[in-house]
């Protein structure tokens, strides 16, 4: 039941993008194109993950034992870079397009604080293994929904007459502000 709870607070209630604003540069950087949104949440979907593990062991196996918990950053951030450098290989052998669409984006995944976010808040929460990668997968979910759903609306934003004022950045602004409001409906979830 507590994984269900994390699952769900994660991924909807506190989403990261749209509840605590963490990783708004990829978030209004690649949401031009669904295909494209959809690709970087895969990606970071990937990478929170798989940091969410190594940053839990990390952290419990190494840190804590040698009484240096306070190198956390320097050691989450050495964890991330290193997977989202081995993840930027693969993509660019398996989808040059992909890895061409993502453009900078893609090496930004280091530098986007909801990654090393999730990972702060896991030992700051005190998860265990399975609860970390549960959090990290659901939020990082959580992102991919919302980066997702924001591609969308501004895929039909392009297609329909906008006042000249409002065109680019203005009206995306006003886009997710008005989704984190309808994200703030979960808030009563749990």
């Amino acid at each position: 039941m507590n994984l269900l709870i994390i699952l769900i607070s994660s991924m909807l209630v506190n989403n990261f993008v749209l509840s605590r604003f963490l990783g708004i540069c990829p978030f209004l950087g690649v949401s031009k194109r669904v295909d494209t949104a959809m690709g970087m949440g895969l990606a970071v979907i990937f990478v929170i993950t798989i940091s969410s593990a190594f940053t839990y062991m990390i952290y419990t196996f190494l840190l804590v034992p040698l009484h240096v918990e306070y190198l956390y950053n320097i050691a989450f951030i050495l964890v991330i870079a290193a997977l989202v450098q081995m993840l930027e290989m693969v993509i660019q052998k398996v989808s040059p397009t992909l890895y061409s669409a993502l453009g900078v984006y893609l090496p930004l995944i280091t530098t986007n604080c909801a990654v090393l976010g999730v990972a702060v808040l896991n030992m700051q929460e005190g998860y265990n293994l399975i609860e970390s990668v549960v959090n990290g997968f659901a939020a990082s979910a959580g992102f991919a929904l919302g980066i997702t759903l924001f591609a969308g609306v501004r895929e039909r934003i392009a297609d329909n007459r906008i006042l000249r004022a409002m065109e680019g950045f203005p009206i995306a602004m006003i886009s997710a502000g008005l989704m984190a409001i309808a994200f703030f409906g979960f808030k009563g979830l749990i």
